[in-house]
């Protein structure tokens, strides 16, 4: 008889750690080109800051739980983002550029969003890029070709998740195609409220069925492609913090199902693809602060939620440390602008100029944007780089736009961010992506599930097992 009660006492102990274990509210977090290096280098940074050597660390990074995945894709020993946004949504391998997809690029594959959505949760995919990118798209689309917008802009409304959000839709009326209709009208169709600002949210959050959250329009006009660098923000600008906490607040309305949140942090990569050491740390820095919207959550509901962080892949192959035994990482304070931002104030002294700028302007606004001779000491050899950029470029007209993946940018705003790069002792060994290792972290419900060495098709799976969801 004390046998067979011990037994059921171990059965009953078992089964209620088996649920106590169930995550109902996940968060999957991307750091779109967030390599080791992006993460540690912004520590360290903090640190810097401070005036020690050492780390002040991330909220992220002081999870419980933590490894690195690899990222390779099914065809390429380095993925893009659309390969590794469909492993990290499906838990398969795909080729470069396919979305959602098989290799055969004709299979579609369903991500752990819809099998969130077919167990009856909730779902929202948010980013701060278009809501098209690859890897939102990854989650909700199935395309052969990750720049089909219109196609995976469709795709979004047939997958009919709880929420959206993003800075826009990238070809809303298929590059204006007879015929077609506009995305925004096939929103209203399929029972999309579409809020433009959060303060917008705010009106029509609680008459919605679904939503599609979007900056407002004035900003998209000036650039929909994204939400503004962190390190570029204006007061009234859309932030990813506000993205996360609508999307808390919309998939935790009316009745309680429980639900899974998928949040990028987008621009992390655009800035590595720039090589823009200052505007990368405010990218993480910023993405750890949408972390901490989800950490207020999961503190009220701590033994139902599940907050997993990782990344498509690393951007730039980021050194920290370029020869000396040092770094000087605090020179990067003294940039105040994205790379991209310094080129928008050159643009507007060639239009206030007439396109005269001159050389004490250009000086002017280096030293309010970069710190250099002010704050930022320049060797004789650094001056004479600025100042043969901009003669060529500036003075003689002789203008070739530095092109990444992502931007266009003046000479004069390249060379300055790559000296202030090289006095912080930072490197990068390309415009594109590495296959380094990417960290990943997690707290919570199932959090134990992340350990030891991990490939990317892993993680959905696991996430699967923790929120109990059915897959096929």
């Amino acid at each position: 008889m004390k046998k067979a009660t011990l037994l059921l006492a171990f059965f009953v102990l078992a089964l209620c750690k088996t649920f106590a274990q169930e995550a109902k509210y996940v968060f999957y977090f991307i750091g779109d080109g967030m390599g080791v290096n992006q993460v540690l280098g912004t520590e360290l940074y903090r640190g810097e800051l401070e005036g020690k050597i050492g780390i002040v660390p991330l909220s992220f990074t002081q999870f419980p739980y933590s490894t690195v995945a690899t990222t390779f894709s099914a065809t390429n020993k380095v993925t893009d983002s659309a390969a590794a946004g469909t492993a990290l949504a499906t838990g398969n391998k795909t080729k470069n550029g396919a979305i959602g997809m098989l290799k055969d690029l004709s299979t579609p594959v369903n991500s752990v969003a819809v099998w969130a959505k077919e167990s009856g949760m909730r779902v929202g995919i948010a980013t701060s890029v278009s809501v098209d990118h690859a890897t939102p798209a990854a989650f909700y689309a199935h395309e052969a070709g990750r720049g089909s917008y219109y196609e995976i802009g469709k795709d979004l409304y047939e997958a009919g998740f709880d929420f959206y959000a993003g800075s826009d839709f990238l070809d809303p009326t298929n590059n204006g195609e007879a015929g077609a209709e506009d995305l925004y009208s096939l929103a209203q169709k399929n029972g999309y409220v579409i809020a433009r600002g959060y303060k917008d949210y705010l009106k029509k959050c609680k008459k919605a069925d679904k939503m599609i959250l979007f900056q407002t329009e004035k900003a998209s006009e000036a650039d929909r492609t994204a939400i503004p660098y962190a390190i570029d923000r204006k007061k009234d600008d859309l932030t990813l913090q506000e993205i996360t906490r609508s999307a808390i607040n919309f998939l935790t309305k009316k009745e309680d199902k429980g639900f899974f949140l998928m949040v990028e942090g987008g621009k992390i990569d655009w800035a590595c693809h720039s090589n823009d050491a200052a505007t990368a740390f405010h990218e993480v820095m910023d993405f750890d602060n949408a972390i901490k919207v989800a950490y207020e959550f999961y503190s009220q509901h701590p033994d139902e939620t599940l907050i997993v962080i990782t990344a498509d892949h690393e951007t730039g192959g980021f050194v920290l440390g370029t020869g000396e035994y040092d770094l000087n990482l605090q020179a990067l304070k003294n940039q105040k602008v994205s790379e991209n931002g310094f080129t928008r104030i050159v643009n507007r002294l060639r239009a206030k100029t007439n396109n005269q700028v001159s050389w004490e302007q250009i000086q002017l606004a280096l030293k309010d944007n970069f710190g250099f001779w002010d704050t930022v000491a320049l060797s004789e050899k650094q001056e004479n780089r600025l100042k043969k950029v901009y003669e060529k470029s500036l003075k003689n007209q002789q203008m070739k736009m530095e092109k990444s993946e992502y931007a266009q940018d003046e000479p004069i705003a390249a060379e300055a961010k790559r000296i202030l790069d090289e006095i912080a002792m930072t490197g990068w060994t390309s415009g594109g992506h590495s296959a380094g290792y990417v960290p990943v972290f997690a707290i919570g419900a199932g959090a134990d599930l992340f350990q030891g060495r991990i490939d990317n098709t892993e993680i959905p799976g696991k996430i699967a097992k923790a929120a109990g969801y059915t897959h096929k």
